[in-house]
């Protein structure tokens, strides 16, 4: 009985999406004119700054989720498959991060899907059901993030051969606003000492930020999931927190703080402040673009972990 009416339920709605999706394509079925804007959707706000900065203002970027959205967690909704139905280009991060847009590709079959991480040095989920599976935040890297601008800039060539220069003048710029910031970060956390370089976090989000900068992770769960925070998670955290005497945990935007302060309780250690990682602020936020957003995660680490 419960198959029965979850095969009907989901039947129902492939219908209304597929229906929703064909009366959005026909509204947009007009051909390109010249000097129309390349409409490039992105999985996420991350990503879609990234494409806005790339493709200025020859390009209109879109993200299908909305700042402080649980990325892990998404279920696309009909009015998002609608909004999809404008997409020239559907732009992704891969590593098994959004496994939710098989979905919506296969309503989307004429629009090109890409992989932003293509290239990326993949670092492994080390423990829990996804072990052995790479860790899909490489974008907290900004040497790691430079591949994603290539990779942007390449699908944009590809697809407006005659904006080529401009695409590759804006990246050009990008990058080395990146590469400028990748070096501020590492001056920032260099000033903490090295028994003072732990980083623990709710969600395992920052490995491939702590490989480049010489810090060590801990986190409750390895990967954003149903069972995230056991209480044998907990205990685990609370037991390296004593034992190196940690003196500030933290906590993602996109994720509830409770559990963290189990920890803040357990030990004493004092809430360090909200890091993010899976989602751009509001524009009145403190991290409303990819930049910013790296920027203020290191303020907040490097704020918490010193004595300030």
């Amino acid at each position: 009985m419960f198959n029965n009416k979850a095969f009907l339920t989901g039947a129902i709605i492939a219908i209304v999406i597929g229906v929703l999706f064909i009366v959005g394509k026909n509204a947009e079925n007009s051909p390109k004119q010249e000097g129309d804007k390349i409409v490039v959707l992105s999985t996420f706000t991350i990503i879609a700054d990234m494409v806005n900065e790339i493709g200025g203002d020859r390009v209109e970027s879109l993200s299908l989720i909305e700042p402080g959205v649980n990325i892990h967690s998404y279920e696309p909704t009909p009015s998002d498959l609608v909004r999809a139905s404008r997409a020239d280009i559907l732009l992704e991060n891969g590593m098994n991060l959004e496994l939710w847009t098989n979905k919506l590709k296969a309503n989307m079959p004429d629009v090109p899907s890409v992989i932003v991480s293509e290239g990326v040095e993949p670092l492994s989920i080390v423990e829990g059901a996804y072990e052995g599976k790479p860790n899909p935040h490489a974008w907290m890297s900004p040497k790691q993030g430079l591949k994603y601008v290539e990779n942007i800039r390449k699908t944009l060539v590809e697809f407006s051969p005659a904006d080529e220069d401009y695409f590759n003048a804006n990246a050009a710029a990008y990058s080395a606003k990146l590469e400028a910031l990748d070096k501020t970060l590492n001056d920032s956390l260099s000033v903490l000492p090295e028994n003072n370089r732990y980083l623990v976090t709710c969600e395992g989000a920052f490995t491939y930020l702590t490989n480049d900068y010489g810090l060590q992770e801990i986190y409750i769960w390895p990967i954003n999931s149903d069972t995230a925070g056991s209480p044998q998670q907990v205990a685990a955290v609370i037991d390296k927190v004593k034992a190196n005497h940690v003196p500030a945990v933290f906590c993602e935007s996109t994720v509830s703080p409770k559990i963290q302060e189990e920890v803040v309780q357990a030990t004493g250690a004092r809430m360090g402040g909200v890091l993010y990682v899976d989602s751009l602020s509001t524009a009145y936020g403190p991290a409303p673009t990819y930049l910013t957003l790296l920027q203020s995660t290191v303020d907040t680490i490097v704020s918490g972990l010193s004595d300030k």
